[in-house]
C-alpha cells in the first residue's frame, strides 16, 4: 500500500533546507570580522571620505560596526550603538557621494573575501536601503 500524497507532503517540508541568512552564506561571525577590518583599510585610505573618521577610536569603530553589520544581515543582535539617523547626525557635509564611497568600499571588500555576487548585491541593498538616515533626510 502507498502513502496518500497528502500524507508525504508533511514529511517533504520538514525535509526542505532553511534559507541561511546573509550572515551565514558569508562566514558568520570570523567573515565579518574579516570584513569590517579590510573595509576600513579602505576606508582610512580613501581621501574622499576618511576626513570623517578623524579623532575616531578605531578600534571601538570595528568593534561597533561589527556588531551593526551582523545584526543588519541577520546574525546574532548583540548591537548597542546609536540608530543610523543619530549616529551620524554629527557628520557635517555628509552627501551622497559619501555614502556611495563608502557602499563601494563594502562592495569590493566583500568581492576581494570571495563573497558570491548575489551576496554582494544583498549586501549594496541592505546599505542602500539606510541611505536617507544616514545622511538624515
Amino acid at each position: 500500500m502507498r502513502p496518500s500524497p497528502t500524507a508525504a507532503a508533511p514529511a517533504a517540508a520538514a525535509e526542505a533546507p532553511v534559507a541561511q541568512s546573509l550572515f551565514e552564506r558569508l562566514g558568520g561571525a570570523a567573515a565579518v570580522e574579516a570584513a569590517v577590518e579590510l573595509f576600513y583599510r579602505k576606508v582610512l585610505a580613501d581621501e574622499r571620505i576618511n576626513s570623517f573618521f578623524q579623532g575616531v577610536d578605531m578600534k571601538r569603530q570595528a568593534r561597533s560596526q561589527r556588531a551593526f553589520l551582523t545584526m543588519l544581515m541577520g546574525g546574532p543582535n548583540s548591537y548597542t550603538g546609536a540608530n543610523l539617523r543619530s549616529g551620524h547626525q554629527r557628520l557635517k557635509g555628509l552627501n551622497d557621494g559619501h555614502f556611495d564611497a563608502v557602499v563601494e568600499h563594502l562592495a569590493a571588500t566583500l568581492k576581494e573575501l570571495g563573497a558570491a555576487d548575489a551576496d554582494i548585491a544583498e549586501a549594496g541593498a541592505l546599505a542602500e536601503s539606510a541611505r536617507a538616515d544616514v545622511l538624515n533626510r
